[in-house]
């Protein structure tokens, strides 16, 4: 286990014993509302996870460093730009599969370039949610800057895992 379950595990315990401690039957509540969450999610999260795996099977790691490899520079940026502002799904799909990346040697710029073009700046969301439901000025307004930073995301992500990589205390895994 790496220092994130820990953390999560003591801010679980924390905010659980501060519910009791606040009245009892919170703590009932919150895991009436886990179970709601879960039997609302838990088919995109399996997804995710198949998803992952597949990608994991069918696309050779080699091929991925090629393309999204921190030694691509502004060509790995450039690719993870536009596979994020075309993958289609949600967290629960994105995330398995950024792991998966990850893990296979994606470098951190191109990753984070990609994560940042999809959660901001999705055409999927703006086009089928964002443009109907607020118009296209607001969607518009937001979208065009928007663009702008999920590269520079990328180079300053990249120095900054570099960095924090080289460190004596490094963060994470």
């Amino acid at each position: 286990m790496d220092i994130s379950v820990y953390v999560l595990l003591a801010l679980t315990v924390g905010l659980a014993v501060y519910a009791y401690v606040r009245q009892p039957s919170l703590p009932g509540l919150a895991l009436q509302a886990t179970s709601r969450l879960i039997g609302s999610v838990w088919i995109e999260l399996i997804l995710g996870f198949l998803l992952a795996g597949l990608v994991d099977v069918l696309v050779p790691g080699p091929t991925l460093v090629r393309w999204l490899g921190a030694e691509r520079g502004a060509q790995g940026i450039a690719v993870g730009w536009l596979v994020g502002l075309l993958l289609p799904g949600g967290p629960y799909v994105l995330f398995p599969i950024m792991a998966n990346l990850f893990g296979k040697g994606v470098g951190a710029g191109p990753l984070i370039t990609l994560i940042t073009a999809k959660t901001l700046v999705s055409p999927i969301r703006m086009l089928t949610y964002e443009a109907p439901l607020m118009g296209w000025p607001i969607t518009l307004a937001r979208f065009l800057p928007g663009m702008l930073v999920p590269p520079i995301l990328g180079l300053v992500g990249q120095r900054l895992f570099e960095l924090f990589s080289r460190s004596r205390f490094p963060v994470g895994n």
